[in-house]
């Protein structure tokens, strides 16, 4: 393998080795074999092109276009012109996915999954443009250092967006990539340097070579390596990320004081309803004159691991001047924004500013950070709510429960992150629900009824004294004992709801508090409350109210019909407050059963995300990359072809001009003819073996300029005619092609060496005829039109040869095998008038 080729080689395995720093990042980690293929795809593209030999912009030209390709080949086959072109479409399709892969980075929790099209477009991007940035650098300019720049940015993007637990790991895969291509370019500058920094040889007899300076480096390597990986050992910890769940809560606060923790909110909640004084959290003042629906929201908990529901975390970014609408809601929902001034308490310091939801706008100091899933705010930098005054607009959304009823599929997305359940719970939970919701005949329905069971018929008794309880049997426990507080009722409903496909999560924070004579509304510790949202397509996030005693049942989940535990969905709901809009919804002519079916354009939400499916397996993947390269360089091999031919045969031709070149060549030639026989010692062969061998090296080199002297006159309409001697055929070529005085003794020259090397008895090969064929090249370029010029290079008649070569070849190959057949079938056939034995 060449020095180059290594080089190249290296630079792939750098750069996927630095990629799998993002293997944490998007479950399952299968992309990483669909990347390592299509990195050795844009390699091969480079090698091929840098061996031709092309301009290096052209061969970072030709790797761009072959990445752009696979990946419209893997992403937008169906928009691309034959599957492989892109077009308009297919870079709208791009935009779009790369819009989706924005909205899922934000939405899914890590690790996402890899059935996002958006988030494997961005990896599998991302991957590619700094596998280019690393082989340009690297292969292409022969500078490896610069290259860990981009290596560099791969690593920190992953270990800024993980976890941070194995980041030494990755740190130390990447490094060690990296170190391997310094490395590499070392030991081929220090090959072309000669033995200047030989080392000695390892063994009797082995050739000696530059090691010294590479064990070296190897050395230097490793220790750097292991510095970097102790040293941040030995320095002061520093807590406080953004997500980070030190302590008990949510950034770099403590969770202390009686805060309800972000990340475990069991115990805090139960110590904070079990206090002996009701210490105040806040006071709000409201424009709403109906605060049962003033719930102070802190952060919703979405992932269940079987034992206990907690927050994923996700991506947060900076607070919007305009929060976007809720996931989910339609217009025609009936909804009225309300304002609210909260000022929580100097001892309240809680990670996690408290809000009704959905936030319309906030107004608050300090240093906070938005989290656009949950639409939450949350602390950066220690950042707390301690004696904050803040204002929040909030919509006060009123669904019927027609609306709920009615309500369509949710979106394949939600579906499939909100009704995931491990395998660990418990079977009678998910039996207890379809029991329980037996007869309903909607998700809104189901979800009802799990409502009315804990909080009305059910036998259910509400006690803070209960322990929390842990491990996958917690919930049956609950189940069986039926006794508990918020927790138990929340989180139960939300599991029983994701058994039955409904969407679930659960919000914790504040129920409504206490009136004031001021027409404030006092929030005080034994306001603490856990409550299940389930998502209902057009609506959005719904508050439901299962745990008895505590909050206040949801209007459009009451009933004024005796018996039953459903709502009348002939009758709007009652309003939430007297401030709420009156207007009529924009959609009012859209009748409950068009709504279900779709067929209304409010009904359900711009931003619904339609299935994805995982991409083709890898294994088409590959068939259809190998098939696009060949539907690429099908019609380029004649061009490839002659590209290399020409290179090959000027470029010996130069080097072998000099008379120590010829020796050398010579010497090799000799070397090579004498390994063949064992019996020649190479030493103490004659000089006129010397001499000879020296004679065939220059003749060869001199008839592969003549041929490609003729051929570069034949791709631009010149036929050759190999009857003629080379001086005629000199003569032809100036004649036919009305060269100039300069260029036709450039032609001569060439034909005058290649007599001399064919009739001379010392042949000595002339310097510059490679620049003689060169400069027939320009001359016939000059004096043809555009069609035969492009004709010439992308496919030169020349190129015939090729066909030739191969048919030459085979036809040899056949006679050997024929050949041997016969001799085998003498061996094995028995000689004539010879009888068996008998």
């Amino acid at each position: 393998m060449s020095g180059r080729a290594r080089l190249a080689l290296c630079a792939w395995a750098a750069t996927l080795m630095a990629s799998c720093a993002l293997l944490p990042l998007v479950s399952p980690a299968t992309w990483i074999l669909q990347a390592a293929l299509m990195l050795a795809v844009q390699t091969g593209v480079g090698a091929a092109t840098r061996r031709v030999p092309l301009a290096r912009p052209l061969t970072v030209a030709a790797q761009a276009l072959v990445t752009l390709m696979l990946l419209t080949l893997t992403f937008a086959r169906q928009q691309a012109l034959i599957g492989l072109v892109p077009g308009p479409e297919a870079f709208r399709h791009f935009s779009d996915l790369l819009r989706q892969g924005g909205d899922d980075i934000a939405r899914y929790a890590i690790p996402a999954p890899l059935e996002s099209d958006g988030i494997r477009l961005m990896l599998l991007g991302g991957v590619l443009i700094i596998g280019l940035a690393v082989d340009t650098l690297a292969v292409t300019f022969r500078s490896a250092a610069p290259a860990g720049l981009p290596l560099l940015a791969l690593y920190s993007v992953a270990a800024g967006l993980s976890d941070g637990g194995a980041d030494w790991l990755w740190f130390l895969v990447a490094a060690a990539g990296y170190l391997m291509l310094l490395l590499a370019e070392g030991r081929e500058r220090l090959s072309q340097w000669g033995r200047i920094f030989g080392g000695a040889a390892r063994s009797p007899g082995a050739e000696r070579g530059a090691v010294a300076p590479v064990r070296t480096g190897r050395r230097i390597g490793f220790v750097a390596l292991g510095v970097a990986l102790v040293v941040p050992l030995a320095l002061p910890a520093m807590n406080g990320g953004l997500l980070d769940t030190a302590g008990t809560g949510v950034g770099s606060g403590t969770g202390g004081g009686g805060t309800i923790s972000a990340v475990n909110p069991l115990v805090s909640l139960r110590d904070s309803l079990n206090v002996d004084e009701d210490r105040q959290v806040m006071t709000l003042k409201t424009n709403s004159n109906d605060i049962s629906n003033l719930y102070m929201r802190i952060v919703s908990l979405d992932d269940f691991d079987g034992s206990t529901w907690r927050p994923s975390k996700r991506h947060v970014t900076g607070v919007p001047d305009s929060f976007p609408a809720p996931s989910g809601l339609a217009p025609d929902v009936k909804r009225a924004e309300i304002e609210t001034r909260v000022s929580a308490a100097d001892w309240y310091a809680q990670d996690w500013l408290p809000m009704p939801y959905p936030p319309s706008d906030v107004d608050v100091s300090g240093k906070w950070r938005y989290e656009p899933v949950g639409m939450t705010l949350v602390g950066d930098h220690g950042e707390t709510t301690r004696g904050k005054t803040y204002t929040v607009k909030s919509l006060d959304v009123q669904p019927t429960a027609e609306q709920l009823a009615d309500a369509p599929e949710p979106p394949a997305s939600i579906k499939r992150d909100y009704t995931k359940l491990p395998d660990s719970v418990p079977s009678v939970v998910a039996k207890t629900a379809r029991k329980v919701t037996e007869g309903a005949t909607s998700h809104y329905e189901q979800a009802v009824k799990l409502q009315d069971y804990f909080a009305v018929n059910g036998g259910f008794q509400y006690s803070t004294q209960v322990q929390v309880g842990n491990g996958p049997q917690a919930i049956a426990k609950f189940l069986k004992d039926k006794e508990g507080f918020c927790v138990h009722f929340s989180f139960a409903m939300a599991t029983m709801a994701r058994s039955l496909g409904i969407p679930a999560r659960v919000a914790v924070g504040f129920a409504p508090g206490t009136p004031q004579a001021d027409s404030t509304v006092s929030v005080g510790l034994k306001d603490a409350h856990a409550w299940p949202e389930l998502y209902f397509e057009g609506v959005g996030w719904t508050r439901f109210e299962p745990t008895p005693n505590r909050g206040v049942a949801p209007s459009y989940t009451q009933t004024d019909t005796p018996g039953t535990s459903l709502p009348d969905v002939q009758r709007p709901s009652q309003s939430a407050g007297s401030s709420a809009s009156s207007a009529p919804s924009a959609s009012t002519s859209c009748s409950a059963l068009d709504k279900k079916l779709e067929a209304c354009a409010g009904a359900v939400p711009p931003d619904a995300a339609k299935p994805q499916d995982g991409g083709p397996p890898w294994y088409k993947l590959a068939g259809w990359s190998l098939l696009g390269l060949l539907v690429i360089a099908v019609p380029l091999l004649p061009m490839l072809w002659r590209l290399r031919r020409r290179s090959v045969r000027l470029t010996s031709a130069q080097h072998s001009a000099s008379g120590p070149a010829l020796a050398h060549e010579s010497r090799r030639a000799r070397r090579q003819d004498a390994g063949a026989r064992d019996d020649v010692d190479v030493t103490v062969l004659p000089v006129e073996a010397e001499a000879r061998f020296a004679a065939q090296v220059a003749a060869g080199h001199v008839l592969a300029v003549w041929r490609e002297l003729t051929d570069t006159a034949w791709d631009y309409g010149i036929v050759p005619d190999d009857a003629l001697t080379p001086r005629k055929a000199a003569a032809r070529i100036v004649r036919l092609g009305q060269l100039d005085p300069a260029t036709a003794e450039s032609v001569h020259r060439v034909a005058s060496a290649v007599e001399v090397v064919l009739f001379a008895p010392e042949p000595q090969v002339r310097p510059g005829l490679a620049d003689d064929v060169r400069r027939l090249r320009v001359a016939l370029r000059s004096r043809v039109g555009w069609t035969t010029r492009v004709r010439a290079v992308v496919a030169p008649r020349s190129a015939i040869r090729a066909v030739w070569e191969a048919t030459d070849r085979w036809a040899a190959v056949r006679a050997r095998l024929t050949d041997r057949w016969s001799a085998l079938a003498t061996l094995v056939r028995r000689p004539s008038g010879q009888e068996s034995g008998g």
